[in-house]
């Protein structure tokens, strides 16, 4: 099977620390995707800028973290490696390129209550380890 890959998962949870000590608040990408919706948010390969495979529809925040629904596409031999990757399960992991706007030290964690929000990646392995997404539709 080939073509476009249908997907949705959780970049990021929150209240758990990462595996780089960054907990993330509840509401911390508010105000950039208020500004940018999912539009703004590139669908990267293992964060590499040169790397677009898709794009994303749906980036919002639930009470669970921030969500993401949308399409790995075939426009690329990038992107359709990364559909196939996808497919077989050997790719599963998100994970969010970002810059901090505001954040504190608490006990020894960074907790960030403010994130611009630049990219949610496909990457094998994911600093939020239950930051995960499925194939939907297929």
């Amino acid at each position: 099977m080939s073509g476009p890959v249908a997907i949705e998962g959780y970049a990021s949870l929150w209240g758990r620390a990462d595996l780089n000590g960054d907990v993330v608040q509840r509401g911390a990408f508010a105000e950039s995707l208020a500004r940018t919706g999912a539009a703004g948010v590139k669908m990267l390969n293992q964060h590499d800028g040169r790397a677009v495979v898709g794009r994303w529809d749906r980036v919002e925040e639930d009470e669970t973290g921030l969500f993401v629904s949308g399409v790995i596409e075939d426009w690329s031999n990038e992107a359709r490696v990364a559909a196939h990757l996808a497919r077989a399960g050997a790719v599963d992991g998100l994970s969010i390129g970002f810059q901090a706007r505001r954040a504190r030290r608490e006990e020894g964690l960074r907790v960030l209550s403010e994130i611009e929000l630049w990219e949610v990646s496909l990457v094998v392995f994911p600093m939020e380890p239950k930051a995960r997404f499925q194939i939907v539709g297929e």
